[in-house]
């Protein structure tokens, strides 16, 4: 319970091209998963290269949501609820564009009001133990450096740290970079909090597979874990 991951720099060994990552994708893409499909869920960084900003958020939502939705398999994009947030007075809320758009805002003197809500209380709040989303909340803070720093700290409602931590530090990473650039800012740290996190096992894995992928994939130094 209350596990917590802060990463210094969320951008950094963060492409297939590190073995760590290799190793991982290729323990996943057997069982059709990856982590790069889990790091578009947050960011599709690949649509922002081709169409820039904002042209890449309105694609998105014109082009690749009606294609992913024919999909049994797909359970939604953590960036959709980012872009599109119903209004109480009616119509929809880009977030992610507001957040943009208050952090360029010259006039905008605070650090700490820049939060972006994931979880829906009508579509999330269910019976389900552990189905539905589970990133939460966003909450970036600017840090008074020259230029401000951007920091993230993410909650997580659950967890599974075998099939979508990795592409989930991807994928907030990438956000992380685009609001960065999109603002004149850089990118600071990246804390996670998991309320319940789990070793789970995708299909067809066995606890010794785990072991097995764990211990080719040795920790980096200075990484820090806490847990309460």
């Amino acid at each position: 319970m209350n596990v917590i991951i802060d990463v210094a720099d969320p951008t950094a060994a963060a492409t297939l091209a590190h073995p760590v990552v290799a190793q991982v994708n290729d323990f996943l893409m057997v069982r059709d998963k990856s982590v790069e499909a889990v790091a578009n869920t947050i960011f599709p960084s690949a649509l922002y290269g081709r169409h820039g900003s904002p042209e890449f958020i309105k694609v998105f939502h014109d082009r690749v949501l009606p294609k992913v939705r024919k999909n049994k398999n797909w359970s939604g994009y953590y960036f959709e609820r980012m872009t599109v947030h119903a209004r109480a007075e009616g119509g929809n809320l880009d977030q992610l564009s507001e957040l943009v758009r208050r952090i360029r805002d010259k006039s905008t003197k605070s650090l700490h009001n820049h939060q972006i809500v994931v979880f829906d209380p009508e579509r999330d709040a269910t019976g389900s133990v552990y189905g539905g989303q589970c990133l939460s909340f966003l909450n970036f803070h600017l840090l008074p450096t020259k230029p401000k720093t951007l920091a993230l700290t993410a909650q997580y409602r659950n967890h599974y740290y075998i099939e979508k931590l990795l592409g989930n530090l991807i994928g907030l990473g990438r956000l992380m970079a685009y609001i960065a650039k999109e603002t004149d800012t850089r990118v600071g740290n990246l804390t996670v909090v998991s309320t319940h996190a789990t070793i789970d096992l995708p299909e067809g894995a066995t606890r010794q597979d785990i072991v097995d992928l764990i211990e080719r994939c040795p920790p980096p130094p200075l990484v820090t874990m806490s847990a309460t």
